[in-house]
């Protein structure tokens, strides 16, 4: 298992967004954001595995006792294919009326990730602490930093997003506003110089008309164009500011039990229910056969 901490600031408890620190936990098991991280490229410590999570999760291998404790399902859901149709969902992530439609295979791997995966947030400190486990120290690893990063990216895109639209909406008044103001002063130009000779009272009040359209277009064009650098300056302002506390650094030791801690508390239960059986199961098993021979 590898563990990433992280802090991120603005983002707290109190903000009156519908998104903050404390929702970190969840936007990490929703399925978009594991679907997402099922593209990412890992690499096994041994250099002998170079793919993608989700066809590095169908390689890994699983233990005996993993084996044994899905028995029953495996043989439930043999059973059950029999009497089902053979033909299996190859839709990933197609989306219908907004619901995300999984074949059975990337359901398993999404329910596995969300088992392997998990961060929990600290309320008070806005501290998240993100851990993973997988069976290679460094695909865990390099998992453990690419959530911390999708995740930062995830919060910065909704945090910016209302700052972003307002924005792209001021790009184009103001471009609108630019037009007509150069228009505007395009018509007062062409005016002024066919009628730069004539002193009739109303080429003066036409000329008055066209000079007042024209400083009228440049202030709504002057307000606008301020506007739109206080809403750039506003989506960097919006941006949260994260700092990684501990990065995520290839393990060296498992953090389950090892195979040799196994294996020796295998070989010791062993010793113990044989001796067991010799110093007491035996002689009363004996004793029972023999009763069982006298009666019979």
């Amino acid at each position: 298992s590898m563990a990433a901490s992280f802090l991120g600031a603005n983002i707290g408890a109190s903000s009156p967004d519908a998104l903050n620190a404390t929702l970190a936990p969840d936007i990490v098991a929703s399925t978009p954001f594991l679907l997402e991280l099922l593209d990412a490229r890992v690499v096994s410590q041994d250099k002998r595995i170079d793919t993608t999570l989700t066809a590095y999760l169908q390689e890994q291998k699983s233990s005996w006792v993993g084996y044994i404790l899905k028995a029953p399902g495996m043989a439930i859901g043999s059973i059950k294919s029999l009497f089902s149709d053979n033909k299996e969902e190859t839709t990933v992530d197609s989306t219908c009326m907004g619901a995300i439609e999984l074949s059975p295979k990337d359901a398993a791997k999404i329910g596995n990730l969300k088992k392997a995966i998990l961060a929990k947030t600290d309320n008070k400190t806005n501290m998240t602490i993100l851990s993973v486990t997988l069976q290679d120290p460094k695909v865990t690893a390099t998992i453990a930093d690419t959530v911390v990063s999708k995740l930062q990216k995830y919060i910065i895109a909704y945090r910016t997003r209302k700052a972003k639209e307002d924005c792209e909406y001021l790009e184009k008044l103001y471009k609108e506003r630019q037009r007509e103001y150069y228009d505007a002063q395009r018509h007062y130009a062409y005016y002024v110089d066919a009628n730069s000779d004539m002193v009739f009272q109303s080429t003066m009040a036409e000329r008055e008309r066209l000079q007042n359209d024209m400083n009228l277009a440049y202030q709504v064009y002057s307000q606008v164009a301020q506007q739109l650098q206080v809403a750039r300056a506003k989506v960097q302002e919006e941006k949260p500011v994260f700092a990684v506390v501990e990065p995520a650094v290839v393990p060296l030791q498992p953090s389950g039990t090892g195979k040799k801690t196994i294996v020796i508390g295998f070989i010791f239960l062993a010793v113990v229910f044989t001796g067991i059986w010799q110093l007491l199961g035996k002689p009363y098993w004996q004793q029972f056969k023999k009763e069982l021979f006298n009666q019979g």
